[in-house]
């Protein structure tokens, strides 16, 4: 429930890491800073931690817009390291960040905007599945990647799309752009556009997008 989450959070500033809601994003945590983080993270009764990215070009500061996953899993290595899992909750716009002591950033967020992310899964009425995993094809094949593609035949829309959106090898303004469509539909589109543009193979997405 939207009345549940937190106004101040942990914030993971990670270049081209893309979690969204109700999916899954696993990290390897090996930073001190950030082992501190995960630690202080695991006492509080939501374990959210903020994923957020740094802008890009010379403007320094973290993008306006996150979202923060859930602590789901997580296994502890011989060394000390970690490996988690997190589970996308909801998006926030950044307030403020929070001077302390901690050896990681905090800060106010703002969920408000996105009372969407916090209810039932998302459709898409107007996908054409069909078409979309055939230009999903050709992408796959220009960038030597491969994929468990009944998987994803059978996977609702919602899985398919923010999965994709996830794990496809965009720059981090794109993920920036797909994490802030407004709703589903409009992620896929920002997604047909992004792999229409990289298979056309002229001007980056990113910029096109803008």
């Amino acid at each position: 429930m939207m009345k549940d989450l937190p106004e101040t959070i942990a914030l993971f500033p990670l270049p081209g890491a893309l979690v969204l809601p109700r999916a899954r994003l696993p990290l390897h945590i090996f930073e001190p800073r950030y082992l501190a983080m995960l630690e202080d993270t695991l006492k509080t009764p939501q374990r959210l931690i903020g994923m957020i990215q740094p802008r890009s070009g010379s403007e320094p500061g973290l993008s306006a817009i996150g979202c923060a996953g859930r602590v789901t899993g997580f296994s502890e290595t011989d060394d000390g390291r970690y490996m988690i899992t997190l589970t996308g909750i909801s998006r926030f716009r950044l307030r403020r960040e929070i001077g302390g002591f901690t050896p990681y950033l905090r800060a106010e967020v703002d969920w408000a905007e996105f009372r969407r992310d916090v209810g039932a899964a998302e459709d898409d009425p107007s996908f054409d599945r069909s078409a979309f995993l055939d230009l999903l094809g050709r992408f796959f094949a220009a960038n030597d990647l491969s994929t468990d593609w009944e998987g994803l035949g059978n996977a609702s829309d919602e899985l398919l799309i923010n999965s994709l959106a996830m794990l496809c090898p965009f720059e981090p303004g794109d993920r920036q752009a797909l994490l802030e469509a407004p709703c589903l539909s409009d992620r896929r589109e920002t997604l047909v556009t992004l792999m229409e543009f990289a298979l056309h193979g002229g001007q980056k997405a990113e910029d096109r997008l803008q």
